[in-house]
């Protein structure tokens, strides 16, 4: 059995690392929290809530589209949590492993920062909207349990990588957005700073595993595709929370999550969401055209 090995990334490896540490901040003092957020202000862009481009948004009391806001971007908060706590667990298992060695400084600064990451999102949470929402039920591996060890750390890496472009996309949009209260934008600013060397960082870590695995065992790709495929519609999914839709007060939580998945405007939507992932996915062999 062939061993899992990081091939040298070094020049690219030693900008990031630089890049981590003259921008780093101290989150703990760098925020400005208000004691409480204006009452009518969206705490979530409006365009990216999930029923936005629909008859369901157009359906609601402008109080329930603020408020849906409001729960909606608590949900978005606990998704980050609980997908770093998650990524952080999976990285903290491969620091000091031989396979890593090379970008084992790197990886300090990831858990680091992402450590950082889910105190001001829980902050948040809690500050504002008084609570976390659970971690969804998480989706299911066994597709590629009988992969090659090289595929499975793959996977591992594949899945941060999804996770961090997809909230990247939201991030970059709502740091700019005027309507939403400063400390929201703030926290999305300065998430989307960090996580663009992170995205980085994953790409250059998928390309490498990519590339072993299809010189190794090339009928592994499209396995790989396919789970890939269906952690992206798992993700987009997750955003959809019915306790969001209840404690926004709106009816019948569980028949508008599905009447919203299934709108052809949010497909549109969740295209843009993911453009970005899919054109890398596709150029590096393992977009949605490579599934079998």
């Amino acid at each position: 059995m062939m061993a899992v090995e990081i091939e040298p990334i070094v020049l690219e490896l030693d900008r990031l690392e630089q890049l981590a540490e003259s921008g780093y901040y101290n989150p703990y003092t760098m925020f400005d929290w208000p004691e409480a957020i204006e009452p009518g202000v969206p705490w979530m862009s409006e365009s990216l809530t999930t029923l936005a481009g629909t008859p369901m948004w157009d359906e609601l009391t402008r109080e329930q589209q603020i408020a849906l806001t409001r729960y909606e971007a608590v949900n978005f908060f606990s998704l980050n949590i609980h997908g770093i706590r998650e990524l952080m667990s999976d990285v903290v298992m491969r620091i000091h492993g031989r396979a890593y060695r090379d970008v084992s400084e790197f990886l300090h600064h990831f858990i680091g920062e992402e450590n950082e990451h889910m105190w001001f999102f829980a902050q948040f949470c809690l500050r504002y909207g008084g609570k976390l929402y659970p971690a969804q039920p998480a989706l299911r591996a066994g597709a590629v349990d009988h992969l090659s060890p090289v595929a499975r750390e793959l996977v591992v890496f594949a899945r941060i990588l999804v996770f961090e472009e997809i909230v990247d996309h939201y991030n970059a949009h709502m740091a700019t957005d005027e309507s939403l209260p400063r400390i929201a934008r703030e926290i999305n600013r300065v998430h989307h700073q960090d996580e663009s060397r992170h995205v980085a960082f994953g790409r250059m870590i998928f390309t490498n595993l990519l590339g072993q695995v299809a010189r190794r065992d090339p009928d592994e790709v499209p396995v790989i595709a396919r789970y890939l495929e269906d952690y992206l519609q798992y993700s987009i999914a997750t955003l959809y929370n019915p306790a969001a839709y209840r404690d926004a007060g709106i009816p019948d939580a569980l028949g508008l999550r599905r009447r919203a998945l299934e709108h052809p405007a949010r497909a549109e939507a969740h295209e843009r969401v993911l453009r970005r992932t899919r054109r890398f996915l596709s150029k590096a062999g393992v977009g949605r055209e490579a599934v079998r």
